[in-house]
């Protein structure tokens, strides 16, 4: 009797790379506060309430492994740093500004306005 051998073939879906890539309670605030400007941790830190610098450096680190920013470091006393997006991340703001559209939808005073399928 012959056996088949069975190959198991990992599939990979788009939408758990994105949800991953932006998943963190900081990463859409950084990278809100870089759509409109601020590129040093240190404007992150004012402009995003209650962020530990810790974690924040985490969630830095782990922008720029997703390709969504990139960082430059400044040979200069004292040490400067500025983080930007990429064309990726630019993309992700598009996103956002629709996520933010739909979520109008979910404000309490909309409720009703939501059509029932």
């Amino acid at each position: 009797m012959k056996t088949k051998d069975y190959e198991l073939i990992e599939k990979q879906c788009p939408l758990e790379f994105a949800v991953k890539a932006i998943s963190g309670k900081w990463k859409i605030p950084i990278i809100w506060q870089m759509h409109l400007g601020e590129k040093r941790p240190s404007e992150f830190l004012r402009g995003i309430a209650k962020v530990d610098r810790r974690v924040l450096n985490q969630q830095l680190k782990e922008m720029m492994e997703a390709g969504l920013i990139t960082k430059e470091s400044f040979n200069e006393l004292p040490p400067r740093v500025e983080y930007s997006l990429t064309e990726l991340g630019q993309g992700l703001v598009k996103v956002l500004w629709e996520l933010n559209e739909w979520g109008k939808l979910l404000l309490p005073e909309n409720k009703e306005d939501i059509p029932l399928i």
